[in-house]
């Protein structure tokens, strides 16, 4: 596996081996031994799926303690544009974000660290979406902030299509109308 770190501390990419053949492939997705190894130390405890079509926008999300979460995502089918923030209280990162292309051809994995706000932009349709969390979802801790505001300077890619959004996701408040993210550990 090759472990690409990324501007922001913690938030790393991922690239599993692919074993291929004229029977398709094999990957290993995770293994508790070598990601610990590779410094993700999180005991995942829920597995999530989402299948979207292309333009669908999910985020920018998080959780607040005691129910905040660290996860590992990757796409099974077609892609995605992912982006996470840093909205850890009195990070030098504050604000900032990570933006990669994951798709179910080039495999990639993103680890998110607690602490970032996550969402993505379905670039296929039929796109289904998988993710590791460290902590069961609570409706009464989710949060979320507006993925389109300007003081975030994300470039969201143009796939084609406005961006469908819930209503919940757009009525999300900007960066300065969230609560920063804090350790409660």
């Amino acid at each position: 596996m090759e472990i690409t770190k990324t501007e922001i501390e913690g938030v790393l990419i991922l690239s599993p081996k692919v074993f291929k053949d004229a029977r398709g492939y094999f990957v290993e997705t995770y293994n508790a031994e070598r990601y610990a190894a590779a410094g993700i130390g999180a005991t995942f405890v829920q597995d999530n799926e989402s299948m979207s079509s292309k333009g669908v926008v999910r985020g920018l999300h998080w959780q607040a303690a005691p129910f905040t979460q660290a996860k590992l995502v990757r796409v099974i089918r077609g892609a995605v544009w992912d982006a996470v923030v840093d909205i850890r209280k009195g990070s030098p990162t504050y604000g900032k974000h990570v933006s990669v292309v994951l798709s179910a051809d080039n495999g990639l994995q993103l680890f998110i660290p607690r602490g970032f706000a996550h969402g993505f932009v379905v670039m296929e349709d039929e796109t289904i979406f998988s993710y590791k969390c460290d902590n069961p979802y609570s409706p009464a801790h989710e949060r979320g902030m507006r993925f389109d505001d300007p003081a975030l300077g994300i470039k969201w890619p143009d796939i084609g299509i406005a961006p469908k959004l819930s209503d919940k996701d757009m009525r999300h408040p900007p960066l300065s109308g969230i609560e920063p993210w804090e350790d409660m550990a």
